[in-house]
């Protein structure tokens, strides 16, 4: 099992690669953005979620035939491994068509329902953040940096971070974020899967978001951990399919957010 783990390993970051290839050319440039959503809620995908995500199903299907998929454009296919591939082509769309880099390519792999590693790349820094056997690492033009968190005892030295309090948020939600951001040293907004990287690298200690999917959160987990961080749902619970999620760099903060969350 561990050599079939690595070899997909390996071949992840040529999904990586691929992806990025696709995606690259066309950040800050003007391009077609639909909306997914309807009149209430503005959900754009562009042209390079759709072409980067169809290329590495197709590069998956040629390679490993007989594992499973889960994407946000294209839905699930089902295999009969045990791996399962979670892949969301472009998290921070909204960034991305604003020609913010806070922006990445996600790629999970999980075993029998388990996260085994994850992937955020970020093709147009060059960064590239991985996640796997209890460790994380940046990679970049300057070669690997082994990544940890840092120590952060309490809510009032920590910086908190969330993509936006008020699109993402329903009501009842927003005041119990509020309700931790009140408690802290800095807050800042409109990191998607970028603050996670964030956190892993210690300059960010608090990430809380509502709403997320499976492939929102099933590469970052390794990578949070993989750091010595923490990421469960807002009452400490497994959040590997998604919904309201925190993250945390210290098992301390961690404590004293999802007591706030889960009041």
């Amino acid at each position: 099992m561990d050599d079939a783990i690595e070899r997909r390993f390996g071949f992840a970051q040529q999904l990586a690669d691929i992806a990025g290839d696709i995606i690259r050319p066309c950040f800050r440039r003007r391009i077609d953005v639909s909306s997914k959503g309807d009149a209430r809620f503005y959900d754009p995908v562009t042209e390079a979620d759709s072409r980067a995500e169809l290329a590495i199903r197709s590069a998956i299907a040629r390679e490993y035939p007989e594992d499973g998929i889960v994407g946000e454009e294209f839905g699930e296919i089902a295999g009969t491994s045990g791996f399962v591939w979670v892949i969301d082509p472009v998290d921070g769309t909204r960034a991305f068509i604003a020609g913010q880099p806070l922006w990445g390519t996600l790629i999970g792999l999980e075993i029998l329902g388990r996260p085994a590693f994850g992937i955020l790349d970020q093709p147009f820094l060059r960064e590239r953040f991985v996640g796997r056997n209890r460790t994380a690492e940046l990679r970049n033009a300057g070669g690997a940096l082994a990544l940890q968190t840092r120590a952060c005892p309490g809510l009032s030295q920590a910086v908190i971070s969330t993509t936006h309090p008020f699109t993402h948020f329903r009501e009842e939600e927003r005041a119990r974020f509020f309700r931790v951001e009140r408690e802290c040293l800095l807050s800042r907004y409109g990191g998607d899967c970028y603050a996670y990287g964030l956190l892993a690298m210690g300059f960010i200690d608090l990430v809380i978001e509502a709403g997320l999917k499976h492939w929102d959160v099933a590469a970052l987990i390794p990578i949070v951990e993989g750091a010595g961080g923490i990421l469960t749902n807002w009452r400490g619970n497994d959040a590997l399919k998604g919904g309201n999620v925190v993250a945390a760099g210290d098992a301390r903060l961690h404590a004293a957010a999802v007591a706030l969350l889960a009041d």
